[in-house]
């Protein structure tokens, strides 16, 4: 630890879990300053060695991989945990860390957990009961709090027009794509449900942010009611079923499907008794260019818009450019050809530069971060209001323990 006037030194991050998100975190980690990442664990050699050449490659490192997870919790370069792993494993790191640091056998000191907190709200409740016991500072990696469109818009409205004319009382939230990456997602029990658990604990909470008083703790907004659906629209019908079977092994949609499609509408108040409201849809089903995030904040006298796939920059490819199906122009590009939408930094718009320099900062310096595990825990508990809302079709009021 660092002496008294003196700066902290950097953060060494190990890393469990090497899928997807993982990538996504290297990726951002090239413009985030004060960290290391010096250890990957993933029960998968293959995949930890390639993510662990990807950091020692960006000069990010350096970087070893664990063949296990006490090994990573154990070795004396590793100060926070990044939990990526999959849904159904992050509980039972979370006890690993946990019996590892109140052991004295681990020397971390802060963990940061990847959406969602928990499949379910006992789950979520048990990942910070660990956390709080164990002395650990948290952090909870909901990205899209920190995009740099968010974080500017929320900044220009609240300084500029609420003064004038009074707070923002509606924020809309929308994420769509054609589906996930990866089989657990599509698997009910592994994933927590399907496109409600995977997506809208992103719009609820960037929703809940964005209406929040800048400085204000996340405890002024209350939840009153939330009220949500869902939809089987794509992913059912019996080629896409068995398009979906035949990718990815031991998905069975028409067998066991998840939804696809789910909307909601959460209703809040603040300090003052003022209704708000959080009106959010996400989508698996969604064919076009490729991932599609949109944003809005309307107050009495002015609105603020985001669409991820109206970028500044957009290149037209003619049928006479050929070339194997990929996604280097946005995530879960759809199409190669056409007039296509880039994301020149997708790490950045997304959120994911902004909330590991936020966490990594926090962490040095012992601060409490913007999202923390409590945060993980209400938007857990939001999202299983909605679930079932959906399920009875009936107005959810909260608390509804």
């Amino acid at each position: 630890m660092a002496q008294a006037g003196e700066a902290p030194p950097p953060l060494r991050i190990g890393f469990v879990g090497s899928g997807f998100i993982a990538k996504f975190h290297v990726k951002s980690f090239q413009s985030v300053r004060h960290a290391q990442i010096t250890g990957v664990y993933s029960p998968t050699a293959t995949h930890r060695d390639a993510l662990v050449q990807a950091v020692n490659d960006a000069e990010l490192g350096p970087c070893r991989a664990h063949a296990d997870l006490e090994s990573l919790l154990t070795a004396p370069d590793v100060d926070a945990i990044w939990l990526l792993a999959p849904n159904d494993r992050r509980l039972e790191v979370m006890r690993a860390i946990h019996a590892a640091v109140k052991s004295g056998r681990s020397k971390v000191r802060a963990v940061a957990c990847e959406k969602p907190l928990g499949r379910t709200l006992a789950e979520a409740r048990e990942v910070l009961a660990l956390a709080q016991d164990a002395g650990l500072a948290h952090g909870y990696l909901e990205n899209q709090v920190f995009s740099s469109a968010v974080e500017r818009g929320k900044e220009v409205i609240w300084r500029r027009a609420v003064p004038a004319s009074g707070r923002p009382y509606l924020a809309r939230a929308a994420e769509e794509h054609s589906g996930p990456h990866e089989p657990w997602f599509w698997q009910g029990p592994r994933q927590g449900g399907g496109v409600m658990s995977d997506m809208m604990c992103h719009s609820v909470e960037v929703g809940r942010f964005l209406l929040t008083q800048p400085d204000a703790p996340r405890n002024s907004l209350t939840v009153k009611s939330v009220q949500g659906s869902v939809g089987y629209l794509k992913w059912t019908q019996g080629k896409y079923a068995k398009s979906l079977a035949k990718d990815f092994k031991g998905v069975e949609m028409q067998a066991h499907p998840v939804e696809d499609f789910a909307r909601a509408t959460i209703t809040l108040e603040d300090e003052t008794g003022q209704e708000l409201i959080v009106e959010a849809s996400t989508s698996w089903s969604y064919v076009g260019p490729g991932l599609r995030i949109d944003l809005a904040l309307l107050g009495p006298e002015y609105a603020m818009e985001f669409s991820s796939l109206n970028p500044s920059l957009k290149v037209f490819l003619s049928r006479a450019i050929t070339g194997g199906a990929g996604e280097d122009l946005v995530e879960k590009q759809h199409a190669e050809r056409g007039q296509m939408p880039i994301v020149e930094d997708e790490a950045g718009t997304y959120g994911y530069t902004g909330e590991n320099r936020h966490m990594v900062e926090c962490f040095r310096h012992g601060r409490t971060p913007v999202e923390t595990f409590e945060d993980g825990v209400e938007v857990t508990k939001m999202v299983m209001a909605l679930y079932k809302s959906a399920e009875t079709g009936q107005v959810v009021s909260l608390p509804d323990e």
